[in-house]
């Protein structure tokens, strides 16, 4: 006999899954009728693409409603911490030693600057690593801080004057802007030489398609592969599953894992039972920015995961008043899968990392020293 207790779990997990569904539903139904489709004209039926444009959000269009039992991988339930730290200490080293060598011959060195809005914890955090990644490396570092309350013109105005200024090799705008800024349009501005994040459009583009290499690869994306690769994980043939489409992580690092080969599908805040996709994973990205979204129940045993979230999580005994916590449950993964990033300390570095690489390589290609 069923006890009471586990039949009103039941009900309860596949009401849920019926209330997310519609609502999920009733938002792809507004998007649709709001582009305007008319099924009767004989005209072309597909919309604008950015009228179907939707927020992805995840806490209020999912609720973990899984109750499969987790199922151990065969690794003794502990699986192998990558540790990103490590890895971008050796990249840092032989970048500092590039740079001491350019200083010396043409007294020179690489010019990195951040244009940062408003004041995000996490936005803060990042910058805060790239100023101390670039001081250890020997780079000149510029900041430009703007209130949220600026205006777009100022922060293209920041954009152009560092577009002019030979001394900057690397310019990137510190995402996400707050929501009333066009991003896009802001990009647009950005010196396509000094793209160092690797957004801008035709960067993306020339990632995107076979036979074409991008000028900067996103650093995210960039360090997720180089970690990969470090620890001898084979990306080819494999199924990889990235949680999240922003076209700061998730997009670009789509594209990445499929110029390596992979095979790979998307995971966002709409896709229905995205738990049994992320279960077909060999290798899963988390980067959605929803703590704790990925539960052990979400993971193939023997799964490789990248957690790329960075959740600020208050916590008045931490030095800031708050703690970093990834994507990924990680008490739960370290029993499912072989090997895990951790949260601080695993994508993070790798992404400052590879941002001072791609800033190396703009000031080589700018004083023509390839």
């Amino acid at each position: 006999m069923i006890p009471l207790r586990m039949i009103r779990r039941i009900v309860s997990s596949v009401t849920l899954k019926e209330e997310t569904r519609c609502r999920t539903s009733n938002k792809l139904s507004r998007a649709l009728s709001s582009s305007q489709i008319h099924h009767g004209s004989r005209n072309p039926r597909s919309p604008p693409l950015v009228s179907l444009d939707l927020v992805d959000e995840w806490s209020s269009s999912f609720t973990h409603s899984d109750s499969r039992p987790i199922q151990k991988c065969t690794n003794n339930g502990s699986a192998r911490i990558i540790d990103g730290r490590s890895a971008a200490e050796e990249i840092k080293s032989s970048i500092a030693i590039e740079v001491s060598r350019m200083k010396d011959s043409i007294g020179k060195v690489p010019g990195l600057a951040v244009i940062l809005v408003g004041q995000r914890r996490d936005s803060l955090a990042y910058v805060r690593n790239k100023i101390m990644a670039c001081h250890e490396v020997g780079f000149r570092f510029s900041i430009a801080e703007l209130p949220e309350s600026c205006t777009e013109e100022e922060v293209c105005d920041a954009l152009s004057n560092y577009n002019k200024d030979a001394s900057i090799h690397g310019i990137l705008v510190q995402l996400p802007l707050p929501q009333h800024f066009d991003e896009g349009k802001i990009l647009n501005v950005l010196s396509l030489e000094k793209d160092v994040d690797g957004f801008h459009p035709l960067n993306i583009g020339n990632l995107a398609i076979q036979g074409r290499e991008p000028l900067f690869i996103p650093c995210t994306a960039k360090g997720c592969i180089e970690l990969l690769l470090r620890s001898d994980v084979e990306i080819a043939g494999k199924r990889a599953v990235v949680i999240g489409r922003s076209n700061i992580v998730g997009l670009p690092t789509f594209l990445l894992l499929q110029r390596h080969h992979a095979t790979v599908s998307i995971v966002h805040a709409y896709t229905e039972n995205p738990e049994i996709v992320a279960r077909e994973a060999d290798i899963l990205v988390a980067a959605a920015g929803v703590p704790n979204l990925v539960r052990g129940s979400w993971l193939k045993p023997g799964a490789v995961v990248l957690d790329v979230g960075i959740n600020p999580i208050e916590d008045p005994e931490s030095e800031h008043g708050y703690r970093l916590i990834g994507d990924v449950c990680i008490e739960e993964a370290v029993r499912i899968a072989s090997a895990v990033t951790p949260v601080p300390g695993g994508v993070g570095p790798m992404t400052v990392a590879m941002l001072l690489l791609n800033t190396l390589e703009a000031a080589k290609r700018a004083l023509r020293l390839t």
